[in-house]
């Protein structure tokens, strides 16, 4: 959950332990996770709100092709599951870290076979196998013509570029509503003056 939703007491802040500094993807999703370990229980707010600007690929969460990212995403993956699994060793704890380890698997595939291969060793210790990842449909025609490693390029980069277009057309909304509005202000006091 997005860090802004939250409210912890100090109390439950100092039991949790300081913010890892260490980590740079994912450091606040691994705090938050140690803040759960260490309370009594959440409660939601259901009428609550938060506002959220989604910045796009430019956003330091954004992992790209970054071999050092990777590595970043990576460890507080391992962390959640441990903490997880400190909770409740069950066979359905250990069905959900398999499938995040199976979702997240197209992250690293094939760009850090090394994590990619720590990821199988972790699934077969949760006693299940992770099957090769599958790109979504709207790149199975790139992989299919071009090959995976196109394919996988064309999923890192086409957000950017949706994510670019979404940026101007939002500046090029605001001038223009900031020209309307001064239009509108200059039309207003230009009457006034012309009035007296």
């Amino acid at each position: 959950m997005q860090t802004a939703v939250w409210l912890v007491s100090r109390e439950l802040t100092e039991a949790a332990g300081p913010w890892d500094t260490k980590l740079s993807y994912d450091d606040d999703g691994e705090y938050f996770c140690r803040v759960l370990l260490a309370s009594n229980g959440i409660r939601v707010v259901p009428t609550a709100r938060v506002y959220y600007r989604s910045v796009g690929t430019m956003r330091v969460s954004c992992l790209g092709q970054s071999s050092r990212k990777l590595e970043c995403r990576w460890r507080p993956m391992q962390l959640h599951m441990r903490y997880l699994r400190s909770l409740e060793d069950s066979e359905r704890v250990r069905a959900a870290c398999v499938r995040c380890l199976q979702t997240c698997l197209i992250d690293f595939y094939p760009l850090r076979l090394d994590i990619v291969e720590q990821m199988h060793h972790t699934s077969k210790e949760l006693g299940a196998q992770l099957k090769l990842p599958r790109l979504s449909w709207k790149y199975l025609w790139i992989k299919t013509v071009f090959g995976w490693d196109c394919a996988q390029r064309a999923r890192l980069f086409l957000p950017s570029v949706k994510w670019s277009l979404l940026r101007f057309w939002d500046k090029t909304i605001f001038r223009l509503e900031n020209r309307r509005q001064a239009l509108v202000l200059y039309l207003k006091y230009s009457r006034r003056s012309y009035h007296t």
